[in-house]
Formats: C-alpha cells, structure tokens, sequence
C-alpha cells in the first residue's frame, strides 16, 4: 500500500527497531541511502547496510538476513515486481520500499500489511482499481444437491434448468471478467518507466522531520540528476523538479549574498547554475569535453571527416585559439572565460544546436573544488562500474558511496579519471559501430552487437554503461541516417557479458523522437520471446528492459522479437 504520512507511517515505526537497506547499484539510490544514513546518524537508529546489483543477489542477502531482522528498506529495486511471491517472508516481515521503477506491482499497490511503498501519489501511477483486479472467491454450490425429495419430478426438472442457465451465466461473466482483467493489466504493465527520484522523496522527508542540511539538499539534486542524464526522465520532468530543489538551494544559500552574515570561505555553497551541456568541461579541456559529449559528438558527426571539420569551424566561430581549448579548463584565459558559456551558446545556435544550456546546479567547497551536479553522477557513475578487477562488487559500491561525502574528495577527483576515460571509450565504440555500420535495421527495431574482443568491450558489459552507450549510439544514429523510418525506429543492443559462461548482457531502448515520453515496452518484449523460443534467459536487473542470454540462443531469440513486434 501506499504511504500517505511518510513521519508517522516510515519514519517512526523504523526509529525504535533495526533495520536492514537494501540499495541497488545505481546514483540516485545511493544519494538516497546517504541521506537516510544522515537522518539514521541523527536518531541512533541502528541500519545494516546491504547492496545489490540484481534479483540474485536480493533474494540470496534477503534469506541470510530474514531471522535477524523485521523491518527491510528497499532503495530503487522491488516497487515493479510481486515481492512476497519472489523474497516469500514470514508473515510479520515488513517492506519499506521507495523506488523509482513503473508500473508499480499491483499486489504490491493493495498489500495493506507487509509492503508499505514510500512513493509520491502526484506521479501519474494510474494503478487499476481493486475490483477490475481481484475478486472474492464465492463458487455458489449450495444450490445443487439441496433439493427435497417430496417435490413432482416435473418441478425438480424446471428447477434444474434455471440452475443450469444461472451456472452459465456465471461462467460467462468470470470469463469476460478475466479477459477484461487480462486487458487491463497489459495495458498497466506494457511500458516500463521512471518516477520521481528516490533521492528527492528521501529528502522530502528530512524536509518534513526539519533535519533537512546542505549535504542532504546536494545528493537530492545528484540523485535527479543521475536520472537526467541517463535518460530516465522527460525534460519536462527534469524541469519540474529542478523547480522544486531550487527553492530548497535559494532557502539554503541565502547567507551567501548578504554581507553580514557571509559563510567562512571553506564551506559549502550551493548555487543554481544555467550551466552548458558539456560532460565534465571544467575538469577536462573545452575540446575533449566537446568531442566526449553525446549531444555535440552527434550534432557535428564527429565520427566523419566532415564532422570534425565542422567542430573546427565552430572553434573559429568562437574566435577561441586551437592552443587555449586543447589545454585545460582551468588553464585557460580567464578573459575568455568569463563569457565562455554566452559566446558557446551564441556559436551553437548557428550550428543548429538550441539546447546548449541546460538548467542544473553546482556546488563549492572553499574556492578551490568546483563541482555541477553531472561532473559527480558520471563520477560516481565510473566508480561504481568500475572494471578493475581488484574488488567486489560491494567494494566499487563503497567507493562510489564515499566519493559523495565532502571528506572523500580524492574518491571524486579518482571517479573523474574514470568516467573521462569512459566517456571516451563510448565515443570510440560508437565511431566504430556507425562507421562499420554494425546498426542494421531488422524491421521493428535497430540492432547492434558488440563482438568479444572489439577495443574497451568490458567497459560495457555492466548493465549502467551499456544502456548509456546504446541511448548516445541511438541519439548519433539517428543524426546521421538518412533514411526517415530508421529514426523513429527502437535500439535492442548486444554485449559480452562472460566468455566462459558464454552469456551477453541484451538491452533495449525506446525510439528517440522528441516527444519521447521516456517509456520503454522491451522489458514485456524480451519475456514473451524468450519463453516462445525457449531462450535461456536471466531477468536479474531491476531494469526489465536489461537481460542476460545464452549467446547460443541468441538468433531465436532475436528472430521471436522480430515476429512478436512485427
């Protein structure tokens, strides 16, 4: 059921009990379990902390804790699934779950008793009503059998029939019920989308409990953020919600525009920022940035000789030296700085790029460490998908968890390393894939495969890098094809996951069109052509649109999904 008093109905009933954080591997649940640690760290409420990257892994963690604890709070996984049915806990077991995955599981939407779902009523959830979805079980058999003996046969006999035309009318109307049921379920679970970040619902509620800090206010942001960046939400969406943060910002950051009361230089400011569109600029040079983004790298097809001219042009348009923009951005002139974003925004409006500027916010610590919001989700985002093979799973969660505190900034700047160098590999595979043309069309959707030893393959085989990679390969296809039905076409994208267990790691993503709303119809797909083929699939992710499959099966398989979106 859904919470509707998150103090009195969550926050509470956890406060007196210990309790057990299941967090899944991706930003915006970390910055909600940082600033539910924060609120824990307050109260001395006891926590213990366990992450997961899949369904596995939640269930294998959910047995070995079960008899320790009675209270579960799920971050980002569990809100799209029927929990009870997969965790199957003892009857006084109870759920927090705050997620941001939709649909929300119907039984999990009216279990009043075990699964309390910390989720925001204004996101349009459109759950079926109660009684189009369940119905009580009352099998009328006391009419047959009951009938007395004295009565002429003439009467048993009519009596008789009436019963029978009853019987199947009641038949008839369970069977136009369970259609209509089945109707609307497939209607409700069709698409698979994103909500209003958990972050953000975490810190509504150190908003509401008057425990709401600075801290807490920049992860809510990082936590949006993550979603925005990865695509999980419309721009409208993003748009709405920065509106909201940003009259938390401006009730937070006051004290720095007033004199009297100035904050000491090395403490954390907050700022609302238009800020330009560049992966990680102020840490890189302006020409990597420009050549790394998926926005500018599809705008000027960069992976073609005329794109790169185009990007020279564009330099020139500017009137920036070639010697000031490959070195770094805090090297750079500070004259040519102080209007860098209005002379990029005034050039890229010419070369037909409208959305230079996005809104977004930046944070300070002291004069020397500048950060926005993106430069840490794709920090954090690097770390924790890290291939180094020299820790666990857990240990890249840990990592990716401390880089976000304030004392941990050496984590951030290591993150940063990261994600440059995964931003570059994503340009490079996508230069490769679109001008080897390995994006055929298959009919119903595109297609690409990542073949085992092609350069920087195991940067992709986590599910996180995989999916960014196949949207900005979408976005850089579609700029690039000529041919109009392929842009309003879908993108199903293969790589190796392990060689040794021959299994690839399969995502799809929705068309890239304007009007997108962001929902993604594979995760339904994927299910139905896997069980009509016989595939060998794993469904672990919390993402439905992610699989795992047998490399062997996979031409049925695609051939099934071929036929069922025909």
């Amino acid at each position: 059921m859904f919470v509707s008093d998150f103090r009195k109905e969550f926050y509470e009933v956890v406060q007196s009990q210990r309790v057990l954080l299941f967090v899944a591997s991706d930003v915006d649940a970390l910055c909600a379990c940082k600033i539910l640690q924060a609120l824990f760290q307050c109260d001395h409420v006891q926590y213990t902390l366990v992450p997961v990257s899949g369904w596995q892994e939640l269930e294998t963690s959910f047995l070995e804790h079960k008899e320790q604890f009675r209270h579960f709070i799920l971050i980002n996984c569990g809100a799209n699934v029927d929990l009870l049915d997969i965790l199957q806990p003892d009857e006084d077991t109870i759920f927090f779950v705050c997620d941001t995955h939709r649909p929300v599981n119907v039984i999990n939407v009216y279990n009043n008793t075990q699964i309390k779902l910390l989720i925001k009523q204004d996101d349009d959830l459109e759950v079926p009503a109660y009684e189009d979805i369940f119905r009580d079980e009352e099998e009328d058999e006391e009419h047959s059998g009951n009938d007395s003996d004295g009565s002429e046969p003439s009467e048993k006999r009519t009596r008789l029939e009436e019963e029978i035309v009853e019987e199947t009318m009641r038949r008839r109307q369970r069977r136009e019920w369970e259609a209509r049921r089945r109707d609307i379920l497939f209607d409700y679970e069709q698409y698979e989308y994103h909500g209003t970040s958990s972050a953000m619902v975490m810190f509504e509620l150190a908003w509401m409990l008057s425990k709401d800090l600075n801290d807490m206010l920049w992860w809510a942001i990082v936590g949006l953020t993550d979603q925005w960046v990865q695509d999980k939400i419309t721009q409208m969406k993003y748009v709405t919600d920065v509106g909201v943060l940003q009259r938390h910002v401006s009730r937070h950051n006051h004290r720095n525009e007033d004199e009297e009361n100035t904050l000491s230089v090395d403490c954390t400011r907050i700022s609302f920022e238009y800020d330009l569109r560049l992966a990680l600029y102020q840490h890189w040079s302006l020409h990597d940035s420009l050549c790394n983004t998926s926005y500018t790298a599809a705008r000027f097809k960069l992976w073609s000789v005329h794109g790169q001219k185009r990007l020279q042009e564009f330099l020139a348009d500017m009137g920036l030296p070639l010697k000031q923009v490959k070195q770094k951005f805090q090297a750079m002139d500070i004259s040519l700085k102080e209007n860098l974003r209005e002379m990029i925004e005034e050039s890229a409006n010419k070369f037909g790029m409208k959305d230079m500027r996005v809104q977004t916010f930046s944070i300070h610590f002291g004069f020397k460490h500048k950060f926005l919001a993106s430069d840490v989700v794709f920090a954090t985002m690097s770390l924790m998908e890290s291939p180094e093979r020299d820790g666990s799973g857990t240990d890249h969660f840990i990592q990716a968890l401390d880089s976000l505190s304030r004392s941990n900034l050496d984590k951030l700047y290591h993150g940063l390393e990261l994600a440059k160098k995964q931003l570059r590999a994503t340009q490079q595979t996508i230069a490769s894939c679109l001008c080897t043309n390995l994006v055929i069309s298959q009919g119903p959707f595109l297609y690409c495969s990542l073949m085992e030893g092609t350069p920087d393959v195991v940067l992709f085989s986590r599910p996180a890098s995989l999916s960014l990679l196949s949207k900005h390969l979408l976005k850089s296809f579609v700029c690039s094809t000529k041919n109009r039905r392929c842009k309003l076409l879908p993108l199903v994208m293969a790589a190796p996951l392990s060689v040794e267990h021959g299994t690839v790691t399969v995502v799809g993503i929705p068309p890239e069109t304007d009007s997108s709303d962001r929902k993604n119809f594979f995760g339904r797909a994927f299910e139905k052509a896997a069980e009509s083929t016989s595939s060998r699939m794993l469904h672990n992710h919390f993402d439905l649109s992610v699989i795992e499959l047998k490399a062997e099966d996979r031409s049925k398989f695609l051939d099934a999904l071929i036929s069922l979106l025909s």
